[in-house]
């Protein structure tokens, strides 16, 4: 029999559970996007909630089918954050599953937040930043926040040095591509309509900063004005492209140089995004700044229960976020 360690996560848009083994390898990850009717831009957290409830039974056969695994924790995300009042119902799903197979077959459950199951799979994935702390960027369609993390025994500490003030990077890309008639969730085919032409006319949507801050409801109403206009289709996704990543460029200049932290991790859907990415390392990694920006695998960093597991993992053996720091790059 294989011990393994179980990871669950229910977040807005995915059901997920993952199992890794007494060694750190991913035994399983198994995923079901939740259902969104076209042209909508979003669930109702009483129909993901619904779904979830549907997912899980049909992933769990799926972990079923790998032969000779023996659980000995199971570990689920029960929050969006740490921050005093994050909460969504569709957390209660895993959690209330997690807390049901723990009573059951008698092993210990494991809460974490989903986004430190975000930032274990992308510090695991990217192999770095390999300090005892950096920043971390989480962009995704719920969250766009750039934190200072500090890692402890069986996890992180968390702090929150800037936000979005309106709009999350993902909806700013969902509501664009959602309007160009693209299905939701938008990410991956607004990105696939940007890189069709590279040769396309440049357009420009202004980005709004403040301190480590950001603003995306007028570069959004910006991008929905250009749809109206009827302007070239691959130009405004380039444009959302580079106004994200230029945005987050305008707060990681000032904190890398005001906090004198140079390594940064990038988790989340929106962080997926070649273009964010390239024009990221392009301006960042520039010797007139001087950070290293670490981004989680494409296959890591839109929800996931693996960082999860790795969490629980790392809570089991006791030890200081192994088996992620040995997988750094040093």
């Amino acid at each position: 029999m294989q011990q393994v360690v179980i990871g669950l996560d229910s977040s807005c848009y995915t059901t997920s559970i993952a199992a890794v083994s007494l060694t750190g390898e991913v035994i399983a990850d198994w995923r079901r996007m939740l259902a969104v009717g076209a042209g909508a831009i979003g669930l109702r957290q009483q129909e993901a909630l619904f779904q979830h409830w549907r997912n899980f039974p049909e992933l769990f056969q799926k972990v079923r089918s790998i032969p000779s695994l023996k659980p000995i924790a199971i570990s689920y995300s029960n929050r969006p954050t740490d921050q005093p009042d994050s909460y969504l119902p569709v957390f209660t799903a895993g959690a209330s599953l997690a807390q049901s197979i723990s009573a059951l077959l008698g092993i210990p459950s494991l809460p974490f937040t989903h986004q430190e199951g975000h930032i274990a799979a992308g510090l695991f994935g990217a192999k770095g930043p390999c300090v005892d702390s950096f920043l971390a960027v989480h962009l995704s369609g719920g969250t766009s926040e750039l934190l200072h993390v500090r890692k402890k025994t069986g996890g992180f500490q968390i702090s929150v040095l800037g936000k979005t003030l309106d709009l999350n990077a993902g909806q700013f890309v969902d509501r664009v591509g959602v309007s160009l008639g693209l299905p939701f969730p938008a990410g991956p085919h607004l990105e696939k309509l940007a890189l069709a032409d590279p040769k396309t006319d440049v357009l420009s949507i202004p980005s709004y900063t403040k301190g480590y801050n950001v603003s995306f409801s007028g570069p959004t109403a910006a991008a929905l004005r250009l749809v109206s206009a009827n302007a070239d289709r691959t130009a405004i996704a380039q444009a959302v492209f580079r106004c994200i990543a230029n945005s987050l460029e305008k707060v990681l200049r000032p904190a890398v140089k005001q906090l004198g932290i140079n390594g940064i991790l990038f988790v989340g859907g929106v962080a997926a995004n070649m273009i964010i990415r390239e024009r990221l390392i392009d301006r960042l990694e520039h010797p007139a700044v001087g950070a290293s920006l670490f981004f989680a695998p494409s296959n890591l960093s839109p929800d996931n229960a693996v960082g999860t597991a790795w969490l629980g993992l790392v809570t089991m053996r006791g030890d200081n976020l192994w088996p992620i720091y040995d997988r750094c790059q040093h």
